[in-house]
């Protein structure tokens, strides 16, 4: 979903959000229905880190001649799986990082307690100006190694995504986007309890207005 760049306006501003409160707060009192797994889902000490729209950049293709071919590869993967989260989801592609909530990056994780992955989601709150109000915006940098096979960048692109837009958790089964394993075959598409989950995350209270 491309929509025009006023869609998504340029950041005029962006001020850190303060709390001494941890950033990702355990999972609330949900019970496990078995349909989905909000019960896993962590909220911000500020809220929910959703919104109604996303604005998404994609880091371009930089190299020309073979190289490009490798990056072109990395591109369509990325683009396939934010496609696959557009279905479900209001979603812009923006070509100015400035403009976006979700910034995917071409690059490997750095290691996490000495375990190296494929994938990483960072998130932070900030205060950001865009026209004349402000809001309190979730700010995901979204790290995807170029080292893998094109539908294992889209599957890891897909399940880092879903971080990105607010599933803030893992699901305990194979067959989910967001398992916390992943199983032996890439998963492209969202399962029935992905799509649950997400519908009920989107439900929930947004991140609280910031103040100028």
């Amino acid at each position: 979903m491309e929509l025009p760049p006023a869609a998504c306006p340029p950041a005029a501003e962006v001020r850190p959000w303060q709390s001494q409160a941890p950033l990702l707060l355990e999972p609330g009192i949900h019970a496990d229905n078995g349909l989905d797994y909000r019960h896993r889902l962590q909220a911000t000490a500020a809220g929910w880190p959703i919104r109604g729209h996303w604005c998404v950049w994609v880091e371009p293709v930089h190299a020309s001649g073979p190289a490009a071919i490798w990056e072109k590869r990395w591109h369509q993967a990325v683009l396939s799986a934010l496609g696959t989260w557009q279905a479900h989801l209001p979603i812009t592609l923006v070509e100015d990082p400035q403009r976006a909530q979700v910034q995917v990056q071409r690059r490997r994780p750095p290691l996490l307690n000495n375990r190296a992955s494929h994938g990483r989601a960072l998130l932070q709150l900030q205060q950001v100006q865009r026209g004349e109000s402000w809001q309190l915006e979730p700010q995901i940098t979204v790290l995807i190694s170029p080292g893998q096979a094109q539908t294992a960048i889209e599957a890891t692109s897909l399940h880092e995504l879903g971080h990105a837009f607010g599933l803030w958790g893992h699901s305990d089964q194979a067959g989910d986007v967001m398992a916390v394993h992943a199983g032996p075959k890439p998963v492209l598409q969202l399962s029935a309890r992905d799509q649950a989950s997400l519908i009920w995350l989107q439900q929930q209270p947004p991140l609280q207005q910031a103040k100028p």
